[in-house]
C-alpha cells in the first residue's frame, strides 16, 4: 500500500563540536557561533521513512520543520536523499516556544496537512535533549505513539511493526495507523545524497528565499512547480495565539549555571588499564562526567 509519510525534523546548532564562544554569558546557546545542521536523530528517522517508501511504491515523504526561514536548508537536504517535498512552519509569533508550544504548533500543521498515515521523527534534538515533542504531538493528535524505534519492520494491513531499542534489550510492537514513531540514534544512518536529485532540486526554495536567486533561477522555479517549497505561518495552521511562542510556553527558567571548564592540572597516564579505570572513577565521583 502507498503511504503518506510526514517526517518531523529540526535545524539545530551543532552542539557536538563546541568552542569557547558556544555559550553566551546568560548560559544560553550562542546559535550564531555554531553551524546549523540537520538534527542527527531526525536523519535516522528520514532513513526509516525512505525505507518505507522503497517498500511501498507510490508513497510520498513530506518533511515538516519549524524554525527560521533558513530551515528550508534541511528540506533540500532531505529531498536530495529521497524525500518528495517539505514545509517550513515559520512565524515571529512562534519564537521562544518550549516543547509544549512547539508540539502544539506542529500538531496544528499536521492537522492542516490532512491526509497522513505515519509521522516519523528523531527521538530528540541535540539542542534540547528533552525527547518530549514527538510524544506530545501524538497526544495532541489523539493517535498512538511508538518511541525508541530502531527499525520499522513492516507497514501493512493498517498497522506498523516496529523494533524498539530499550535499556535492557529490544522488543517488537505493532501499532495501528496513523501513528507517531520516534527513532533512536542507534537506527541505521541515513543514506547519502543522490547526485541526480541534487542536480534536479538544487534550486528548490521557499518563498522567503526566492529573492536570493538570480532572475534566470527565479524563472526556472516558476517553470518547475516541484522546486517550490511551502512556507506556513501560525495563522495558516489556525494556531491559537495563546498556545504558541512565549505565550504558550509555561516552562520557567529558575536559574542558570554557566559551566566553564578551566585547566587547573594535567595528568599523564601510562598505557595501563588500571590507571585509566581509576581516573574514570575519580571523574565520576566528582561529577565531571556521568
Amino acid at each position: 500500500m502507498s503511504l503518506n509519510i510526514i517526517v518531523l525534523a529540526k535545524q539545530v546548532p551543532d552542539t557536538r563540536n563546541v568552542g569557547k564562544d558556544a555559550m553566551k554569558e546568560d548560559g544560553t546557546i550562542n546559535r550564531a557561533a555554531l553551524p546549523a545542521i540537520f538534527n542527527p536523530e531526525d536523519l535516522n528517522a528520514l532513513e526509516q521513512a525512505l525505507r518505507l517508501k522503497d517498500a511501498n511504491p507510490g508513497s510520498t515523504i513530506t518533511l515538516l520543520t519549524m524554525g527560521l526561514p533558513r530551515a528550508a536548508e534541511i528540506i533540500r537536504e532531505a529531498i536530495y536523499r529521497g524525500a518528495d517535498t517539505g514545509i517550513v512552519l515559520t512565524d515571529r509569533a512562534l519564537g521562544g516556544a518550549d516543547t509544549l508550544a512547539t508540539s502544539y504548533s506542529l500538531a496544528q500543521a499536521v492537522k492542516k496537512f490532512g491526509n497522513y498515515d505515519i509521522i516519523l521523527g528523531g527521538r530528540q534534538a541535540i539542542d534540547g535533549d528533552t525527547a518530549q515533542v514527538g510524544p506530545q504531538i501524538a497526544e495532541k493528535l489523539g493517535i498512538p505513539q511508538v518511541t525508541y524505534a530502531e527499525e520499522i519492520i513492516d507497514a501493512a494491513d493498517g498497522h506498523v511493526t516496529v523494533k524498539r531499542r530499550l535499556e535492557n534489550g529490544v522488543e517488537t510492537v505493532k501499532a495501528p495507523l496513523p501513528c507517531v514513531v520516534t527513532v533512536n540514534g542507534s537506527a541505521p544512518d541515513c543514506r547519502p545524497r543522490n547526485a541526480m536529485r541534487v542536480q534536479k532540486y538544487k534550486f528548490a526554495v521557499s518563498p522567503s528565499e526566492v529573492s536570493k536567486l538570480t532572475e534566470r533561477q527565479q524563472k526556472l522555479v516558476e517553470e518547475r512547480p516541484y522546486l517550490k517549497l511551502q512556507e506556513w505561518g501560525a495563522a495558516f495552521v489556525d494556531a491559537d495565539p495563546a498556545q504558541i511562542g512565549f505565550a504558550g510556553s509555561p516552562t520557567k527558567v529558575k536559574s542558570i549555571e554557566n559551566v566553564v571548564f578551566t585547566a587547573k592540572e594535567s595528568r599523564v597516564l601510562d598505557d595501563d588499564d588500571a590507571q585509566i579505570e581509576d581516573l574514570v572513577k575519580e571523574l565520576i565521583a566528582n561529577h565531571t562526567i556521568g
